[in-house]
């Protein structure tokens, strides 16, 4: 069986900050072991450190066994990227490298036949190709056809024949989990790295998923801010937080609570350290009056500068962290009373016909399982509706694919559209800093100064990523930076997908107050069981086609 050793893991930002140091701790055999803590405090930092992804320059990482990754955004390997190109992507290293020779050989032979079927080149192209299919058969590859083929089956009920080619883009974030999922937890390596594996699953994935990871007798470090996942399956809590981590050795249940009675024993300790302190320097101020007119006290001065140095060079216990602070201050506007109007709207392929109408000020969820066309819709909202007006577009609407339908969507008088992606896919932004991101505005929003731009960042935590690009920046951290996005856009419509799944709790919470606050209308697509209690309407798009209205949340349409 395979175990992860970290021990005394430090590591520096680009700029020069010190992101967390002295980070120490084990996944046994068999052990289910959650990294939590605040958005941006290195948690999947740590994650690529253990995985190799990132070299490890302060500390050692030791493991063994054989080593699955799972990362946080695991679609986005290229837009036009195939199933096949996935599944080689978490596969071992030897099997992924005989699967990319085999492809790259294949596609010049079948280059080189349609020049001339006969001709030296083709044989060549011949040759290569058989010594790569020889290649895969020693590496495993066959053994990882079935394997691909049963667990296509399962994620996605089509055989690996039929769903190989099919681009990656064009599964739901679920279905992408799921396959990704099943396939590292039915694969050869002991040792998995699952970095938020509950996102964009429904909660009769989520279910699966904690059943899964219980009875797996693999060593499984993950990182999640779902807290009934987090209650079933950790084993362990390791807390990286105040830039180091400490150990809870029991589960998430009781994580909360010996927190706080940490952070208590620290404040008690630094208070003794400080009275210490206090009276060390006063002592050794004594002997020095008294050594400036007695010379016998010479030595006792001299040792207690010695004592005050060396309690000053140990250093002072480390303080709690402070607990963060983000204030959302989603304003919205007023708009027409009838705020999205469908009618006999249908995805194609995903849905019938359906009618709804969402008034001001309503909060609506829109639920069911993935794959049923919950985000086609709000992709739908964002780009105006079935007919859309250039002044009704989100702001990322011109980077949103077009929907298939049949029926009419619109939006109301003065509702002005603000979509959340649950990708973040804003390629525009991500070589971008934040501060250059404000300071520059767009068709959107007004550009500002950088005192205005920090401020704004600081209410959302961030000013201390303020001249870090976005692409660098941790899933939790894009997320709160795409909320003040909206914030400054002037939106009146939200339109939400999956805005929790990257965000810790204190953010959540925040989302939470801020969505209270706006003078707006909030539909959201969500599988987050406690969000969806801020909710008052609900929108389930059943497995069947049918999309229906029902008075409480539906979780399970079965």
């Amino acid at each position: 069986m395979g175990y992860v050793d970290v021990a005394a893991v430090g590591h520096i930002l680009p700029d020069g900050r010190e992101l967390f140091t002295d980070v120490s701790f084990r996944v046994g055999e068999g052990a289910k072991v959650a990294l939590v803590g605040p958005n941006g405090a290195g948690k999947t930092t740590l994650l690529r450190m253990v995985a190799g992804d990132l070299p490890v320059k302060s500390g050692a990482v030791a493991r063994t066994g054989g080593l699955g990754v799972m990362r946080q955004f695991i679609g986005m390997i290229g837009d036009e990227s195939t199933l096949a190109d996935l599944a080689l992507s978490l596969a071992p290293p030897a099997l992924r490298d005989a699967g990319r020779r085999l492809v790259e050989t294949e596609t010049a032979m079948r280059a080189a036949e349609v020049r001339g079927k006969y001709s030296t080149a083709a044989g060549k192209a011949q040759l290569a190709y058989a010594d790569a299919l020889a290649a895969w058969g020693e590496a495993g590859g066959y053994d990882a056809e079935v394997l691909f083929d049963t667990v296509s089956t399962i994620a996605l009920d089509l055989p690996w024949d039929s769903a190989r080619d099919r681009p990656v883009r064009t599964l739901s974030g679920g279905q992408q989990k799921r396959f990704a999922l099943e396939l590292l937890l039915r694969g050869p390596d002991e040792v998995l790295l699952l970095d938020e594996p509950d996102n964009f699953l429904d909660v009769p994935g989520k279910r699966w998923l904690e059943g899964r990871l219980r009875e797996s007798a693999k060593s499984v470090l993950y990182v999640s801010h779902d807290r009934e996942l987090l209650a079933h399956t950790a084993d362990r809590v390791v807390a990286v937080e105040g830039g180091s981590a400490w150990v809870h050795p029991g589960g998430f249940a009781s994580w909360h609570s010996a927190r706080v009675a940490r952070h208590d024993r620290l404040d008690e300790l630094r208070k003794r350290w400080d009275e210490e302190h206090e009276k060390l320097r006063e002592l050794m101020l004594m002997y020095k009056q008294k050594a400036a007119y007695n010379s016998g006290m010479a030595s006792r001065y001299q040792a207690a500068q010695t004592r005050l140095r060396k309690f000053e060079e140990a250093g002072p216990p480390p303080v709690p962290p402070k607990d963060q602070d983000i204030r959302m201050r989603l304003a919205g506007g007023r708009t027409g009373k009838r705020a999205v109007i469908c009618e006999q709207l249908a995805l194609d392929g995903l849905t019938y016909p359906f009618d709804l109408e969402i008034w001001y000020g309503d909060r609506v969820a829109v639920l069911g399982a993935n794959g049923t066309g919950k985000s086609h819709f709000l992709r739908l909202l964002a780009r105006g509706g079935t007919d859309p007006d250039p002044a009704n577009r989100a702001v990322d609407a011109a980077a949103l694919a077009p929907v298939a339908h049949e029926g009419v969507a619109r939006l109301g008088a003065r509702v002005r559209p603000g979509h959340f992606s649950q990708t973040h896919d804003r390629p525009e932004l991500m070589a971008k800093t934040l501060v250059d991101i404000l300071w520059r505005g767009d068709e959107h929003r007004a550009g500002m100064d950088r005192h205005a731009a920090m401020a704004a960042l600081s209410r959302y935590e961030l000013a201390g990523q303020g001249d870090q690009r976005f692409g660098t920046l941790s899933g939790g951290q894009q997320a709160r930076f795409l909320v003040l996005l909206l914030e400054l856009s002037g939106t009146t419509l939200l339109l939400l997908d999956e805005p929790t799944d990257n965000l810790d709790l204190a953010s959540a919470e925040a989302l939470e107050v801020g969505l209270a606050a706006f003078e707006g209308t909030v539909v959201a697509v969500t599988h987050d069981r406690w969000f969806t209690r801020s909710f008052d309407r609900f929108v389930l798009f059943r497995g069947d086609g049918e999309v229906v209205e029902t008075p409480e949340p539906v979780w399970d349409v079965r």
